[in-house]
């Protein structure tokens, strides 16, 4: 009886009533703080970004060459006539072509070199790895202008010691086309790569040590290693670090410019960055140079946006 009685109170018991949630005081929104602390910066890049892209689309829509800057003759309005203009000239589609195969190129180089120097830091002793790393930095910290031309002293025809080591002569390497693209190619990786190593460095001190632990353990080599832990484990550094070298990479200028002596011969080296310039000011087409700039910022947004957009299809959290 007792235990019966003690089951029917049990029942009856009034449900324990849970606690409301807390409220959110009048007037002010959850979402609204991290916009707050964001003002500040946002309103600084609005300055500095928003305007000059605004100036940039707007001079596109013109006429706007030597003449108009001048004040010699009355500026028209083109609407999209810049665009249709470039479109159609054969020589911006070889251009921009060039330019995605060398900044691919770049990009998967930079990459490459940037994550084995990374992972070879882990491996070394405290005095190697503080060399690397002043190296490393060193060559980052390199203005564009000083680094190209001290890669072209290397490899000079005359004066280089590249040729002398490797025996080439008088060998011109900014002659030929894809010869110039290389060499161009070493000096953009040569400054690139630093800041890839030291992001993905730090990535990688950040992995718990007992993962990597078992995983040599089980017998895994070190590319299996990179591939199957590190890798999936750093695919948020690793997005940032593609899509800055992305960035970096397909507007590259000065490299081009002071290497190739301005694109090359005939032209032969121009990526879009120089071509832009060459229409915008060694031609006074400021319109068309304006339209190029365009084209190259719809570009880096779209691809910004698809690789994106894939990372958030495959469960990644940016």
């Amino acid at each position: 009886m007792v235990a019966q009685d003690t089951v029917v109170v049990e029942r009856e018991r009034p449900a324990r009533a849970t606690a409301p949630a807390p409220r959110t005081p009048r007037g002010r929104r959850p979402g609204l703080t991290p916009w707050l602390y964001l003002a500040p910066a946002l309103v600084v890049l609005g300055g500095l970004l928003a305007y000059p892209i605004y100036q940039l689309g707007l001079i596109s829509l013109f006429h706007y060459t030597q003449a108009q800057v001048s004040g010699g003759e009355p500026t028209s309005f083109e609407g999209l006539g810049n665009y249709r203009e470039l479109l159609a000239d054969e020589q911006f589609w070889q251009v921009l072509l060039a330019t995605v195969l060398f900044a691919a190129a770049c990009v998967v180089c930079t990459l490459a070199v940037g994550c084995a120097l990374a992972v070879l830091l882990t491996r070394v002793r405290a005095v190697p790895r503080l060399a690397l790393m002043l190296a490393a930095l060193g060559a980052w910290a390199t203005p564009a202008v000083t680094g190209s031309t001290v890669w072209l002293f290397l490899f000079d025809a005359d004066f280089g010691p590249v040729n002398r080591v490797l025996g080439l002569g008088d060998h011109a390497w900014t002659y030929g086309r894809f010869s110039a693209f290389f060499l161009v190619l070493l000096e953009v990786v040569w400054c690139s790569f630093p800041f890839v190593m030291v992001t993905v460095y730090a990535g990688i001190r950040a992995v718990p040590s007992e993962v990597l632990e078992a995983a040599a353990l089980d017998g895994a080599s070190q590319w299996r290693i990179w591939r199957s832990v590190l890798a999936p484990m750093l695919r948020p550094i690793l997005v940032v670090v593609t899509i800055q070298s992305v960035i970096w990479d397909f507007k590259v200028f000065t490299q081009i410019y002071v290497m190739t002596n301005g694109g090359g011969i005939a032209g032969q080296n121009l990526v879009l960055n120089v071509y832009a310039y060459q229409q915008a000011f060694a031609s006074s087409q400021y319109s068309l140079g304006a339209a190029i700039g365009v084209v190259m910022l719809l570009i880096l947004l779209a691809v910004t946006l698809v690789y994106l957009r894939l990372l958030r299809r495959q469960g990644e959290e940016l």
